[in-house]
């Protein structure tokens, strides 16, 4: 049996304002539904993705802000950086982790610049939103195996 994870709800606050700034990062609108003053979701897309985020009103009692560490895969971490940032959105530099493998939370151990061996999955920047759930780009060029 298949499971594809397709949607991700983010706790937020204003949900006017995140949905300019994901509209503004070019994400495309799928839906937003009112169903009376209490209720309402608004859903987007990352270009290329298959997996959509949800927000709204009465769609969770998560604290606004408190999402960490979701991953957008791209192929070119620079250029992705760049577009985010050309957007006037605060975004890092790009990072490895000085282990070499995924990153550790938070700042903790971040590296300066690429992949000193240009692996692959080992390439980040981070930014947030407007109510700080955290976002992670990561470079990709070569899927693991099976994946």
């Amino acid at each position: 049996m298949d499971m594809r994870l397709e949607v991700v709800v983010l706790p937020v606050a204003d949900v006017d304002r995140a949905k300019d700034f994901y509209k503004e990062l070019g994400w495309r609108l799928d839906a937003d539904f009112t169903s009376g003053p209490d209720f309402r979701v608004v859903q987007l897309t990352p270009p290329g993705s298959a997996c959509s985020v949800i927000f709204g009103t009465g769609v969770t009692s998560a604290v606004p802000g408190s999402v960490d560490q979701l991953l957008l895969i791209v192929s070119d971490i620079q250029a992705a950086r760049d577009e985010i940032a050309g957007h006037g959105v605060e975004i890092s530099e790009v990072f490895h982790d000085e282990g070499g493998v995924f990153h550790h939370a938070g700042t903790v151990g971040r590296v300066p610049g690429r992949d000193p061996e240009g692996h692959s999955y080992a390439t980040f920047a981070s930014f947030s939103d407007p109510d700080g759930n955290g976002w992670l780009l990561q470079e990709i060029t070569t899927r693991l195996p099976g994946r």
